[in-house]
């Protein structure tokens, strides 16, 4: 069973040298640096993002924490990088809760982990079932974390002083939450396979482009014409232009949901585009000649320049198809997945961590033959499983894969 905090949970209203002036000049920038440098052990790290606000996912806000240190909050935006920062902090630990999520917007400043120890991964691993920030540090540490801001627009300047206490608290406790998981993940002997995982996170390359992103648009599989396709895809590059140039979320320029309405009415004038319930509200009617242009302009386009069916993803169809396409093949899954969660049970680790899910259908849809354990780990090592991964699940997985001997009666 993973340990918790016994003592009463108090809130955390303030940090404990109190709420740190962001860094917004090379003076002070050059200061933190030495401060972070005079500081010892693992690195605190965390940023704000304006997700649903601004077009790109850069960070507006970068918070460090050190023991020795104390908090240092920076405004990234004076500066083209943080290499002062980088420079200090090169080959020390950093200590992240979801790493998967800020390391993106870090790296475009120029930070990037050579390790790290992420908080949110090593609580799946350790068997707890919400791991939150605010949850972990109260259930581990007994504090309560305001975490009211998460959501807000972080490019607002200036950023108001809760926000900004607000932040600080996002790596007051991180590295002590560090320490107890590491102790959780030692007892349970789980550090390993945690080690692996870190390792794995600091080494994935960053996610390839999409060919054709206007594919993803919500609700498209109800556009099923070549011309209501070149509608969709004429309305989303325009979007995506006007939202780049604004420096805004696209969804805030125009929604998913005007996009297919526009697409399946083909409005032709302003009248019938207003017309449309989602195109009732003022910015959609400041620029209704922009939309009318990119539906003039798919309408305009030969049969030949629409859009073709999507292509044919890499790998096995999706789950629901097998049993039209493969009975045996959903057979082999099924009992795939059955092992896993045997397995999830068994080791309290969820069934996502224990392997990836893309990973388990391309075994189970066409296995290597012969099916056995050493083919079993081979795939998954070529998959890019992990070896924790594949020393516990390969032996399970290859006995449900193959085949049931069919026993005769004489």
């Amino acid at each position: 069973m993973t340990q918790a905090s016994t003592a009463p949970i108090s809130d955390l209203l303030e940090p404990r040298e109190g709420t740190p002036v962001p860094v917004d000049t090379i003076a002070a920038l050059t200061d933190a640096a030495r401060r972070l440098a005079a500081g010892t052990g693992p690195v605190a790290i965390d940023a704000e993002r304006a997700s649903g606000y601004r077009y790109t996912g850069r960070a507006y806000l970068v918070q460090l924490r050190r023991a020795g240190s104390g908090t240092v909050l920076i405004d990234p935006l004076p500066f083209e990088d943080l290499s002062p920062i980088a420079r200090v902090i090169a080959g020390q630990e950093w200590v992240v809760h979801a790493a998967s999520q800020d390391l993106s917007c870090l790296a475009q400043l120029g930070l990037r982990p050579a390790h790290l120890f992420d908080t949110e991964l090593g609580g799946r691993l350790a068997g707890y079932e919400r791991v939150s920030l605010g949850l972990m540090v109260e259930r581990l540490l007994g504090f309560r974390l305001e975490k009211g801001y998460s959501a807000a627009d972080w490019s607002t300047r200036p950023l108001p002083t809760e926000w900004l206490t607000y932040a600080a608290l996002d790596v007051e406790l991180l590295l002590e939450l560090r320490e107890v998981l590491r102790a959780e993940l030692d007892r349970q002997g789980k550090l390993e396979w945690a080690e692996q995982e870190f390792a794995a996170v600091v080494a994935a390359k960053p996610p390839t482009v999409r060919a054709e992103p206007w594919r993803k648009t919500s609700g498209i599989h109800q556009v099923r014409s070549g011309t209501g396709l070149a509608r969709v895809r004429a309305l989303w590059e325009t979007r995506d232009s006007v939202a780049r140039r604004r420096d805004s979320a696209p969804g805030r320029v125009l929604s998913d949901a005007a996009i297919i309405a526009a697409a399946q009415a083909d409005p032709s004038t302003e009248r019938e585009l207003f017309a449309l319930p989602v195109f009732g509200g003022r910015p959609h009617r400041r620029l209704s000649a922009t939309w009318l242009a990119a539906l003039s302009g798919a309408r305009s386009l030969s049969e030949d320049e629409h859009p073709g069916p999507a292509p044919v993803p890499d790998g096995p169809p999706p789950g629901y198809r097998w049993a039209e396409k493969d009975p045996q093949a959903a057979a082999r899954l099924t009992r795939a997945r059955e092992a896993l969660g045997g397995l999830s049970t068994q080791h309290r680790i969820p069934t996502e961590n224990l392997l990836a899910p893309d990973a388990l259908r391309r075994l189970a849809w066409r296995p290597v033959e012969p099916v056995n354990e050493h083919s079993v780990a081979a795939t998954l090592a070529g998959l890019g499983a992990r070896q924790w991964q594949i020393q516990l699940v390969a032996g399970p997985l290859a006995e449900a894969i193959a085949e049931p001997t069919e026993v005769t009666s004489e």
